[in-house]
């Protein structure tokens, strides 16, 4: 019998402090933890150049100051890299209250937006120092952490929960990693106390979509993604209603129910429903891919890495962590969230090379590659979006490889028909480190997909493997009727090796916390 997948989220009031478990929970009250081992992250700028100057920040001066200058006495013994950006030195002994003290590097206290790399360096910065804080301390046994705000308590707060988050519920428990609670050190005005506790929401979020991501295609079956879906949702108040195939045959969905016949596992199409503005204002659509595991079908991919695919729902994780994260922190928005969910598995009943399908809205489709389904189950669930008449629809999915070779991990690649929307999401991505790339929608992507031999459309492009992600993305666009709409692709950013250094080696989450930024700001702009 398959692990309980949700225990996911046991208590959330959002307290300033958490626990974060390594193998069952995500977060739990603080007051169910004997701390045995405390530790201190506390941070220090570093300026390079002819006078390398070292700064404290208020916080470790503070600290500083109540243990005689025990810091101004240790840190010229530090060599000169161990305090540079997101590093960190331990200290044992200070005082009686922390057994060991985590020093980390900020990088430059000058650092700001960065042009160049699109992105809040300082915010960053933060993130990437305290993560390596917390995780030492952990490391060196200690059960609850105290953290330093280091000017950015909502990054603080980020780098902490995202770091110590590990998917290890199937291993041995003497293998797992050891739980470990994060506070917000004490004495903090209400802004400060309340950035953190926003900070470990977001957090949160992120870590339920790769909880979500990396559990087993066997156990995170489209049955159970959306039984846990929908504790999760509930808990926030969300309204989940869960679709099975009949109502998907009714409502003729043949693209999406073509690529769920392969499977023994049934399909399921989840409708989220927030309405944090409490009002019936017309909502922005979040469309998720849900395959749950793509085997490429009769188009089979190679078996090397194959496993992976247990992450192809990496979309409808994101939007279901969005929409639980924008609950939480009970964003003024209204919000449709849809997820169709299946498998991609080769059979008898399978789709076939050369195979036509026809979609919600009429068109039909040659499929002349069994391995492009994501766009199949998308073009259904898009044509369904445009029935809520939405001020926008955006659309996640780990839709093509082709993305991973144009941007690497650097950021997802956004195809757009509204400038509004792309200023919103360019913003976003560069508040949260989590960035996105503005890619072509080109009218010749649309030639390509649309001279089709027996069909509409063909699910993949004419000029061999050129632009793969541009022909995806436009042939979504023919199933899109909305004026703001917005393709994220994001294979690129699936899965985390070491790019991301406040991340650990697994699937990541992204882009949880920057579609949740998106919809603060559409909420905050409302410029539809």
């Amino acid at each position: 019998m398959a692990p309980p997948l949700l225990s996911l989220v046991l208590s959330c009031s959002h307290a300033a402090h958490f626990c974060f478990f390594g193998p069952r929970n995500l977060f739990v009250s603080a007051a169910k933890t004997m701390a045995t081992y405390k530790g201190l992250v506390l941070g220090i700028y570093w300026k390079d150049g002819a006078n390398q100057t070292l700064e404290l920040t208020s916080e470790a001066q503070k600290f500083n100051e109540s243990t005689n200058g025990s810091l101004d006495k240790l840190i010229p013994l530090a060599s000169s890299s161990s305090l540079k950006l997101g590093k960190c030195r331990l200290f044992y002994g200070l005082n009686d209250a922390y057994q060991s003290v985590a020093l980390v590097g900020l990088g430059s206290s000058d650092a700001g937006f960065n042009e160049q790399e699109e992105v809040d360096e300082k915010r960053e910065n933060v993130r990437t120092a305290v993560a390596a804080g917390v995780r030492q301390l952990r490391e060196v046994g200690a059960s609850v952490v105290d953290v330093d705000p280091c000017g950015d308590a909502e990054a603080a707060a980020e780098g902490s929960g995202l770091a110590l988050y590990s998917y290890d519920e199937l291993k041995a428990p003497s293998t797992r990693k050891s739980e470990c609670c994060v506070n917000l050190v004490a004495d903090q005005s209400e802004a400060t106390v309340a950035a953190w506790k926003t900070g470990l929401v977001k957090a949160e979020g992120q870590n339920l979509a790769r909880r979500l991501m990396e559990t087993p295609a066997n156990i995170m079956t489209p049955t159970c993604f959306a039984r846990v879906a929908t504790e999760a949702l509930a808990s926030k108040g969300v309204s989940v209603i869960t679709r099975n195939k009949e109502w998907v045959v009714e409502k003729k969905m043949g693209s999406f129910l073509s690529v769920a016949k392969g499977s023994d596992e049934p399909p399921v199409f989840l409708e989220i429903s927030f309405n944090g503005r409490k009002d019936d204002s017309k909502p922005l659509a979040l469309v998720g891919k849900g395959i749950t595991f793509d085997s490429g079908g009769i188009s089979l991919k190679p078996s090397s890495g194959m496993d992976k695919m247990r992450a192809d729902m990496g979309g409808a994780a994101c939007v279901v962590a969005s929409i639980y994260t924008a609950a939480a922190l009970r964003l003024p928005i209204n919000v449709i969230g849809l997820t169709p969910l299946c498998e991609n598995m080769p059979s008898g009943k399978a789709n076939k090379p050369g195979d036509v399908v026809t979609a919600m809205n009429g068109k039909t489709i040659q499929v002349d590659n069994t391995d492009a389904e994501g766009r199949l189950v998308l073009a259904d669930a898009l044509c369904y979006a445009a029935t809520f008449q939405p001020t926008a629809i955006v659309d996640m999915a780990t839709l093509t490889g082709a993305m991973i070779v144009a941007l690497g991990a650097s950021s997802t690649g956004v195809f757009t028909n509204s400038n509004t929307l792309w200023n919103v999401l360019h913003e976003s991505g560069g508040v949260t480190g989590d960035r996105v790339w503005r890619m072509p929608l080109f009218e010749l992507y649309k030639r390509q997909v649309t001279e089709c031999q027996l069909a509409d459309v063909n699910n993949i492009g004419c000029v061999d493997r050129a632009g793969g992600s541009c022909t995806a993305a436009a042939f979504l666009k023919e199933f899109v009727s909305a004026n703001h709409w917005a393709h994220l692709d994001i294979a690129s950013v699936m899965e985390c090796k070491d790019e991301v250094p406040y991340l650990s080696k697994g699937m990541s989450g992204r882009p949880t916390r920057t579609v949740v930024e998106f919809l603060k700001r559409i909420a905050e702009k409302q410029p539809f």
